[in-house]
């Protein structure tokens, strides 16, 4: 081995030291000027130029001033030697000085860069914490807006992906303009690095909700869930995250990975599925459970209530006039939807209750007698009859749809499914095996194409569902269903037996173009899921209550006729609606009138949770909406 000379070493050691960054940079000039000054200074006091005799000090400054101001040489005067080594320090002082600026400035770009990268540790605490980035985050963050509109002090959401932070930034500025009194920060870096993690504070968060990420977004999604709950720097208290998921059979690990945590997986597709099956058999049921899912409108809360404790939840139902309750939470955590009447309250349940803000859940005192004149008592029961459905389209949502139909419909029923995918039958079976209630017929096709919409003979079933093809691009998908819905539209108005057509959309902003087909429903997947996680990442208990009503086994939502309930064509108060609908073991939350079915302005003519007294006066086709097994 070739032994290294004395330059070589000297010039390594340098260049090492200079490797540690600015800090190390400054700090060799600033020796280097210390230096420079003390040898100066000490060569005019030993050879005795000095000017006027000046001390060590004074020629310490003299030497720094000329290291400064090059400028500060031109007012010197003395011996020769003075001047000479003064003009030394100044030309020394000029690379020094000069090195020292472009440093600096090459410092200050560095850390603006840094900040513009969105890599410095945010120092908030009680914050949500979004880890990914997909067009979900803007409703996600829409709907934050709105829940924390009601705190006074604000609210942060702080979004951390590996994504650019200027463009997020710009992004959210564009599809959420007003944020009102919550601050949105960004931040670059990859949620499932354990250093990146840290950037968002994820041990301060108050919740935290994981999107989905990438051609593979439940293995992200998975390891996401696993940077944050098995996180060496974790606290004892229990993390609540949501994510999202497209698998059910990933649903368990992600539950095992929160063993000792409030993790609380979502099936988009499931739901989806769900919000479809039941909604293709009661139009404007999407409108329903975007409205309980919208911070905007009227949400489901939980309170307690010491006055109720030994009532029953029959007493409870009338208790509140501007609020509807659906169900009691036991002191164990779980959660019944409409219970039956004589159901007792403990002291340690809570009410469940639909409201505009939880402040409003509030005791109304004793409910007016009900008017016996204006109800309508006994159950109305209707022969189940077999049913036909006609899906158009495919996606990973179709086999859940198919299976939950099978839940709802008489023995007998057909399903339909015209789509340009292969595999369906097998999809199907691989779902859940066969179904009891329904054969199921695949046809291959366009489902653009007039002539084959014709020769189904669309008009003849009882229920049509567009599903969007979620292989393509959401504005080619969306592009496909609005050509096939203006079709189904222009066929149902050529035909006298109405059937009703529900619509799935992939982007919300497409959905005022949809308007025009005049569909009975449209379910924007992407929206409806993101509504689901803003809601469980404001209250985790929610997550019993809308798995209750979204399951066939328990109490689910219907539009019922409202002349079985009260008497129509004149006015009545909900009050009397609510006591109808308690006799029959059933859960009014409002109702829709029919004439604004197609009125965007006044929500399809959807009204939940109205103030029980206040009137209205139901036609012979107004529903009122109930929960009911």
């Amino acid at each position: 081995m070739r032994k290294a000379t004395f330059r070589q070493r000297i010039g390594y050691r340098f260049d090492t030291f200079m490797a540690r960054g600015t800090s190390a940079m400054l700090l060799g000039l600033a020796v280097a000027t210390v230096l420079v000054i003390a040898v100066a200074a000490l060569l005019v006091l030993l050879t005795g130029t000095a000017p006027d005799g000046q001390s060590l000090v004074a020629l310490l400054w003299m030497g720094l001033m000329h290291t400064i101001d090059s400028g500060a040489v031109g007012g010197d005067a003395g011996a020769p030697f003075f001047l000479g080594v003064m003009l030394a320090v100044t030309v020394a002082g000029m690379f020094v000085f000069g090195a020292l600026i472009g440093i600096l400035n090459t410092g200050l770009e560095s850390r603006l860069d840094a900040m513009r990268k969105g890599r410095s540790v945010v120092l908030e605490s009680g914050h949500t914490l979004i880890l990914g980035w997909s067009p979900q985050v803007f409703t996600v963050i829409s709907e934050l807006v709105g829940a924390n509109e009601s705190r006074k002090s604000g609210a942060v959401v702080v979004v951390l992906a590996d994504e650019d932070k200027v463009e997020m930034e710009d992004a959210i500025r564009e599809r959420v303009p007003d944020t009102k009194n919550t601050r949105v920060i960004c931040r670059s870096g990859s949620p499932v690095d354990l250093s990146d993690l840290e950037i968002g504070s994820p041990h301060e968060a108050r919740s935290i909700i994981v999107l989905p990420v990438g051609e593979d977004p439940d293995a992200h999604t998975i390891k996401t869930v696993l940077a944050v709950t098995n996180n060496p720097h974790r606290h004892e208290e229990p993390y609540h995250v949501v994510a999202q998921l497209a698998d059910a059979r990933n649903v368990d690990v992600v539950r095992i990975l929160g063993a000792r945590d409030t993790v609380l997986p979502i099936l988009a597709n499931n739901l989806i599925a769900r919000v479809a099956a039941q909604t293709s058999r009661q139009s404007g049921l999407s409108v329903i459970y975007t409205e309980l899912m919208d911070f905007g409108g009227d949400e489901i809360y939980m309170t307690s209530e010491p006055a109720l404790t030994g009532k029953t939840y029959g007493d409870a139902l009338s208790a509140y006039g501007d609020c509807s309750v659906i169900g009691l939470q036991r002191g164990d955590g779980t959660v019944w939807v409409n219970p039956p009447a004589d159901a007792s309250i403990a002291a340690t349940d809570r009410i469940v209750a639909i409201a505009e803000d939880d402040d409003r859940v509030l005791l109304s005192g004793t409910a007016p007698a009900p008017d016996e004149r204006v109800i309508r008592s006994g159950d109305v029961t209707t022969e189940a009859r077999a049913e036909r459905a006609l899906v158009l389209g495919w996606n990973a949502s179709g086999p859940v749809i198919v299976h939950e139909l099978d839940e709802y419909v008489a023995p007998g029923s057909q399903v339909t499914i015209v789509c340009d995918a292969d595999g369906v039958e097998d999809a199907i079976a691989a779902h859940g095996g066969s179904l009891a209630n329904q054969t199921v017929t695949v046809r291959q096709g366009d489902i653009r194409d007039r002539a084959l919409l014709e020769s189904l003979g669309a008009a003849d079933y009882d229920h049509v569902i567009v599903l969007a093809y979620a292989h393509l691009g959401a504005q080619q998908a969306d592009a496909i269903t609005l050509v096939t819905l203006l079709h189904l539209r222009d066929i149902a108005e050529r035909d006298e037996t109405p059937f009703s057509i529900v619509s799935e959309m992939l982007d919300l902003r497409n959905r005022e173009l949809a308007e025009a087909t005049k569909v009975d429903d449209f379910i924007v997947s992407e929206h409806l899921v993101s509504l689901m996680l803003a809601q469980l990442s404001e209250n985790a208990t929610l997550a019993a209550v809308f798995d209750d009503i979204f399951d066939a086994e328990g109490s689910e939502i219907y539009l019922k006729p409202a002349v079985d309930y009260v008497a129509v064509g004149e006015a009545v108060d909900f009050y009397a609606v609510v006591e109808s609908a308690r006799r029959r073991g059933e859960t009014a939350i409002g109702y829709r009138v029919m004439a604004d079915a197609r009125d965007a302005s006044k929500s399809y003519g959807v009204c939940v949770n109205p103030p029980k007294a206040s009137k209205v006066t139901f036609g012979g086709e107004d529903r009122v909406i109930v929960l009911a097994e």
